[in-house]
């Protein structure tokens, strides 16, 4: 895992050869953060990052100034890699890990976000209803952004809040408001 941009730009972090996670492209990340650049500012932003695997999405943000990121995972493994993480960036202040099921935080929180980046394993029996997740527990902020990443199997522009989808190589993005 390498962070693309930032103050940590450069930086990597080896997760292992028995991690699990599938990480987003360094392309695709880098074409991501691109379009956000234009749109957002990074230092006002309240993050969450949904299935975040190896928190990659999570150090681009804090990389960029971000300082209000929780990262929810449910893997045992993949929550201690991204605890070891914010440790060596001494990032404990702006990112909370929290070790838990994306479905439930989602259904439970009470806490309203600038931005949402979900990013489930593309089999994931429930990965159709993660956009109603987000609506429907209101956990977005009025023009909050939430982008999931998907597979080219998935279609999300029928959903109203639907925006925009964007592809790069097999990653594809899809940006609702």
């Amino acid at each position: 895992m390498r962070i693309v941009g930032g103050i940590h730009r450069g930086r990597q972090f080896s997760p292992g050869k028995t991690f699990k996670a599938r990480p987003t492209t360094d392309m695709a990340k880098e074409s991501l953060f691109n379009i956000l650049t234009n749109q957002v500012n990074f230092e006002e932003l309240k993050v969450l990052d949904l299935f975040a695997g190896t928190g990659s999405i999570s150090f681009e943000f804090l990389s960029r100034g971000c300082t209000d990121i929780t990262t929810i995972e449910l893997n045992f493994q993949h929550h201690q890699f991204i605890k070891s993480i914010i440790h060596k960036l001494d990032a404990a202040n702006e990112v909370r890990a929290i070790k838990g099921n994306a479905f439930s935080y989602c259904e439970q929180t009470t806490q309203k976000f600038d931005l949402i980046f979900a990013d489930p394993p593309y089999d994931h029996p429930r990965f159709n209803e993660i956009p109603a997740l987000i609506f429907n527990n209101h956990l977005l902020k009025e023009n909050g952004l939430f982008i999931l990443e998907h597979s080219k199997y998935f279609d999300f522009s029928g959903r109203e809040e639907f925006q925009e989808s964007r592809h790069y190589g097999s990653v594809h993005f899809s940006f609702f408001r």
